[in-house]
């Protein structure tokens, strides 16, 4: 059998075994939710919960505190974007017979370090940002709307892409949907820009059909090829990467689509996809799977869709349904979804108070456990759960806690700068890791030794000071601080129990390293 699917059964049983044993029993949905169900709440909606933030829910009801986590919510970011994230300069690559391969070169060279530089500048944004349920949404939107540079190759669309996910996060799906089928990235990711009157591309009507609203088996080919003449003559400015339409290269005909008949443009086949229940039950599944359980429940499921579509497809009702419900706060539900790459990297640095110096060797570590920002694998995006681990994940996600948490002691400027010089010299070589396709790897024992040099550049600028750590926890005995901790960083009971009376280090580097906290 091989490894990895020894890992996974292993993971399977593991996860079973611990949300059995160690969950809290149901409270009452308009009791305060406590700690515990506090914590659940603020684990599985952002980045690794600080206690601070888990203290400030748990006096709440179960509505009370969705509505707090609604309320305040974000439509754009905090962090100020890489300068040339925002250039108005032409985006056309350099072209035409007098333009030298070395131009070419260093264009192509360009885009690969502006996209680092976005990649760096959105885990600053997890990091820093008062509202993680609106970075876990933008998120969860570019998983779901997905696009990738490798295929864009233009950073500044994939940047314009990430602002349009959150604006919409959560806002108004019938209006996102609209807004994303014209975003440029997406445009030149399904070959939008290639579908033409007469010469129909089919690739972004057959996505948005099974991948964005209604999902495998309610359309059929047919649906795909007449919604696809509705869409030519969606173009883009290429000076600009803004969207236009092409009147001269659109299909006026008549079209039939999902038994509409009509003289269609694209707007008007959105609108037929939203108007079919399979839409919102699609999306409210994928909602149940990253926030509740890898099992939707159907007749949850059903119930909340028809909220979502009665509402006019509010993306913030069918969130709140989800995150109040029963089923949420459920024993059998605790501890039952891994942290993606992303949540384990930023979620560790927000719980451990670690305010890294640059952001970009840890976009690198993410990608090196398998979750390459802006740049999934493929249309379908990130399969998630199991998927995230393998022996090599598994071990790159070990050595990363294992250095965050060993990382301690004021370190001298001249490393400090060395590091932020090393930090420079990645930017500009454009590591392979952060740049390659998802998927498509070198050699394993390489690709791990560049992961961990420049997984420890990073480090190498933290601190992380575990007796000032562990002194935020309240109790006069430190094995009654080292249960506040536990309770904090561990979804679940600890498959190996701590010595809680070992030094804070020891004790923390215990903790992050068991098998519980890979969980949420």
């Amino acid at each position: 059998m091989p490894s990895s699917t020894i890992i996974a059964a292993a993971l399977r049983t593991l996860v079973a075994v611990i949300a059995w044993a160690s969950v809290p029993a149901l409270a009452a949905s308009d009791a305060v939710l406590g700690y515990d169900d506090a914590r659940h709440l603020l684990a599985r909606t952002g980045f690794g919960p600080t206690d601070a933030e888990v203290r400030a829910y748990a006096p709440l009801t179960r509505a009370d505190a969705v509505a707090k986590l609604l309320r305040e919510t974000r439509t754009t970011a905090i962090t100020p974007p890489p300068a040339s994230a925002v250039d108005t300069s032409p985006l056309r690559a350099p072209r035409g017979d007098n333009v030298s391969e070395a131009d070419r070169k260093a264009f192509r060279q360009q885009q690969v370090r502006e996209g680092l530089e976005i990649r760096a500048w959105w885990v600053q944004e997890m990091l820093g940002t008062p509202s993680p349920l609106t970075e876990r949404m933008t998120l969860f939107w570019h998983n779901h709307f997905v696009s990738a540079q490798q295929k864009v190759r233009i950073a500044r669309l994939m940047y314009r892409q990430n602002v349009t996910l959150r604006e919409y996060a959560l806002g108004n799906f019938g209006v996102f949907l609209h807004a994303i089928a014209k975003d440029p990235a997406m445009m030149v990711y399904l070959d939008s820009v290639q579908n033409r009157k007469g010469a129909p591309n089919e690739n972004f009507a057959r996505e948005v059909m099974e991948l964005f609203t209604l999902g495998e088996g309610h359309y059929t080919e047919q649906d795909v090829k007449e919604a696809a003449r509705a869409f030519t003559g969606w173009s883009l400015e290429r000076e600009t990467g803004t969207f236009v339409f092409r009147p001269r290269l659109h299909d006026e005909g008549t079209k039939v689509v999902l038994a509409k008949t009509g003289r269609f443009d694209g707007d008007s086949v959105l609108d037929i996809l939203l108007a079919r229940p399979e839409t919102a039950e699609f999306v409210t599944t994928k909602l149940w799977r990253e926030f509740v359980s890898p099992d939707p429940d159907p007749a949850e499921v059903a119930r909340i869709a028809r909220r979502f579509r009665g509402s006019n497809y509010d993306i913030k009702v069918a969130l709140k349904d989800l995150l109040a419900s029963d089923a949420f706060y459920a024993p059998g539900n605790r501890g039952v979804l891994l942290k993606s790459p992303t949540e384990l990297v930023v979620g560790t640095l927000r719980q451990l108070d670690l305010a890294p110096g640059t952001t970009l060797p840890f976009a690198v570590a993410a990608a090196g456990m398998g979750q390459n920002l802006m740049s999934p694998p493929n249309v379908k995006g990130w399969p998630g759960g199991e998927t995230w681990i393998n022996t090599t994940t598994l071990l790159a996600r070990k050595q990363y806690l294992d250095r965050i948490t060993r990382a301690g002691g004021a370190l001298p400027l001249e490393m400090i700068a060395a590091s932020n010089r090393e930090s420079t010299e990645m930017e500009r070589n454009a590591p392979k890791l952060a740049l390659a396709p998802q998927g498509v790897a070198d050699d394993d024992k390489a690709r791990q030794q560049r992961f961990l040099r420049q997984m420890d550049r990073g480090i190498a600028s933290l601190d992380f000071d575990s007796a000032r750590w562990m002194a935020q926890f309240p109790g006069a005995a430190p094995a009654e601080r080292a249960h506040a901790a536990q309770q904090l960083l561990l979804a679940t009971a600890p498959q190996q129990r701590p010595d809680y009376d070992a030094d804070s280090r020891t004790l923390v580097h215990a903790i992050v390293l068991d098998a519980a906290y890979q969980l949420k």
